[in-house]
């Protein structure tokens, strides 16, 4: 078994490999320059990698992109092996990154909040106490009481 060094550097060159190959060496047009590779990982034993990828567009350019992949998955596994030089080349999956859509779900929510925020602070701005301003009795007010109600 590979340690992890060996991994994190196999998969830091299939991440260039792939990425230099979509855009230079290949001429589908389906894999524009709107797909960028964002992320891979190798397993343990250097046999499957899984390259993450974006897709700047619409639903149907992101399909397109993932069938484009797909086709061109043996030519990009010929120029990995060809870049590495190991023993084995390790067997490539795509996997479309849902980083860019959570960032943007977290994004919407904090706008949210912080347009609640705003009304809560639009709403209490020039609002006065329900009552005095320091509602705790201090010490000492509980004997006035006490005496004015035995008078």
């Amino acid at each position: 078994m590979a340690d992890n060094a060996r991994a994190k550097k196999l998969a830091d060159l299939i991440r260039e490999v792939v990425a230099e190959k979509l855009q230079r060496g290949i001429k589908d047009p389906r894999l524009g320059s709107h797909v960028t590779i964002t992320d891979t990982r190798v397993t343990g034993d250097l046999r499957e990698a899984t390259v993450f990828y974006t897709v700047y567009g619409d639903d149907e350019e992101r399909e397109n992109a993932a069938r484009g992949l797909e086709s061109a998955k043996g030519v990009l596994r010929s120029a990995v092996g060809a870049a590495a030089g190991v023993k084995f080349t390790p067997t490539l999956t795509f996997v479309a990154d849902a980083l860019p859509e959570n960032a943007k779900t977290i994004e919407d929510l904090l706008d949210k909040a912080r347009a609640s925020d705003q009304a809560v602070r639009d709403a209490s701005s020039g609002a006065a106490y329900a009552g005095e301003a320091d509602p705790y009795r201090k010490p000492g007010e509980d004997d006035d009481e006490a005496g004015d109600a035995s008078a």
